[in-house]
């Protein structure tokens, strides 16, 4: 379109900016007007809507209820959480401490006395009743079989019933504990068995009772093994005692040569009690034995007899076990139980002589010739260690292991001598030849056979093991053992013996 000037103008169907806006605020004021039921009477708002619209008021309503109850349930989580450390105090003990064993046999007896009291009772009153019927009692048990030969050779079983994983209540010096057994699936220790812990739980305030009970566990467990000797075998990294504690060997009866057993007791009661004076010189606290001689000769039952005299236990390790490294080694013996002999049975085993072979030992061994030497008394090794090894050869040991630092005694078990004899043939006949008469035929027997001949009739050719055997065979017959004292002769004890117990069983 052409203007009167002679400008040319294009009409346009848009609208202006400024009419855009006035548009979109009133299409804005229109849905808020809706949105809040401001429109009409007959459409009514969105609000007005969903109001009156029953699914939805029944749907908002049950999803407060569920948004109230799950943050309920995260507050009294927290408020019991926060009450619990609070009020409770936890302990926990796993299944390589101590008190893991000594515990749960606390827990048996504490229960078992229990049964015991209230059952001896008998008629109680009202509030006894009611407060023995409100104490829990174990609900998950588990059962440990114990096996013990009786002196006429018979086993007899013993069934005991231990608290088995779950969770348990007891009630200790008015003190309610919760105890919580809990054992791991998929979890194993180095011995192969499940990995357990132990929690107990209890009120802050009575918090003391822990050190009581432990306390009490641990005097329960040293009584049930007192008058015995525990021995320990390794397993892994760890000392795990072997079997059921034995009874202790007493000291008498191991005979050894008129004066050895009490220069070997001697010196290690010397040692025992000479503490001070290693650590003031700067001595390692450590000794060493070694015991040698042929087979039967009583190194191993003087070991135990010895530690029955003094108290200790005995730990055994086996230098030619499959998989006992230098490390293992060394570890084993710093971790070794308190009040515990060292015993390395047979050692010559376990190496070959270095001059034959190589410096660490024989093809296929584990442990190495320079390990257990620095293992004995090296610069990590362990004090206050008593330790025995024992060989039959003791001409196959490299000067280095028997060294002084590292065995300090060195101790010959032979064959029996007279004095020896006759120590051994008063303790099984004293009653039946209280005058020696029989003994004296005995001995005239043993020069007869030749088992006492040679430059020194002293010592015999025979073993205290094959006396001991023969006597015991002939238990309250002296004049049966000197009929039976040529089998005594080389050669002649295995088989002769065997027989003549064959045809006395016939």
């Amino acid at each position: 379109m052409q203007s009167d000037n002679g400008v040319v103008t294009v009409a346009s169907n848009q609208p202006s900016p400024a009419a855009s806006l006035n548009d979109a605020a009133a299409q804005k004021a229109d849905f808020v007007r809706l949105f809040a039921g401001g429109g009409s009477s007959t459409e009514g708002g969105l609000i007005a809507q969903l109001a009156n619209n029953p699914l939805f008021t029944a749907g908002f309503g049950l999803a407060g209820l569920g948004a109230l109850a799950t943050f309920g349930q995260r507050g009294l989580r927290h408020g019991a959480a926060l009450l619990r450390r609070r009020l409770l105090v936890d302990v926990e003990i796993n299944v390589r401490d101590d008190s893991y064993p000594w515990f749960l046999y606390w827990m048996t007896l504490h229960e078992r006395g229990r049964m015991a009291s209230s059952a001896a009772q008998g008629k109680q009153g009202v509030f006894e009743s009611v407060l023995q019927r409100l104490t829990p009692r174990m609900r998950h048990l588990a059962i440990e079989t114990e096996k013990r030969e009786l002196p006429n050779g018979a086993i007899h079983t013993n069934f005991v019933l231990i608290p088995g994983p779950g969770r348990h209540v007891l009630r200790y010096r008015n003190a309610w504990i919760w105890v919580n057994r809990q054992r791991e699936a998929k979890q194993f220790s180095m011995d192969g068995k499940p990995w357990e812990t132990v929690t107990l739980t209890t009120l802050y305030s009575q918090r003391h009772v822990f050190e009581s009970l432990f306390k009490e566990a641990h005097e329960m467990a040293t009584q049930a093994v007192e008058g015995k000797t525990v021995i320990y075998t390794a397993w892994g990294t760890k000392w795990d005692k072997f079997g059921h504690p034995r009874s202790k060997r007493p000291l008498e009866s191991v005979i050894l040569d008129e004066g050895v057993k009490e220069k070997i007791v001697d010196d290690v009661q010397d040692f025992l009690g000479s503490s001070k004076w290693y650590y003031e010189r700067g001595i390692p606290y450590r000794r060493g034995y070694l015991l040698y001689g042929p087979p039967g000769t009583g190194k191993s039952s003087f070991i135990q007899a010895l530690a029955g005299h003094l108290n200790y236990d005995i730990a055994m390790l086996n230098l030619s076990e499959r998989g006992l490294t230098d490390d293992r080694l060394n570890h084993l013996l710093t971790v070794i139980p308190q009040r515990t002999l060292v015993l390395l049975e047979d050692v010559d085993a376990a190496f070959a002589n270095r001059r034959q072979v190589e410096v660490d030992g024989y093809q296929g061994a584990n442990v190495t010739f320079s390990g257990l030497l620095n293992a004995l008394d090296g610069v990590g090794s362990a004090e206050e260690r008593i330790i025995f090894l024992t060989t039959n050869h003791v001409d196959r040991l490299d000067e280095a292991l028997v060294r002084p630092g590292r065995v300090d005694m060195t101790v010959r078990l032979g064959e029996a001598t007279t004095y020896q004899i006759e120590q051994l043939w008063q303790r099984f006949y004293n009653e039946a030849d209280p005058n020696g008469e029989v003994m004296k035929k005995f001995f005239s027997k043993l020069q007869e056979i030749d088992v006492l001949s040679g430059p020194d009739t002293r010592i015999s050719h025979t073993s205290m093991a094959a006396l001991q055997g023969l006597f015991l065979y002939n238990k309250g017959n002296p004049g049966g053992a000197v009929d039976m004292a040529w089998q005594l002769s080389p050669g002649e004890l295995p088989s002769s013996l065997t027989q003549s117990r064959v045809s006395a069983s016939r």
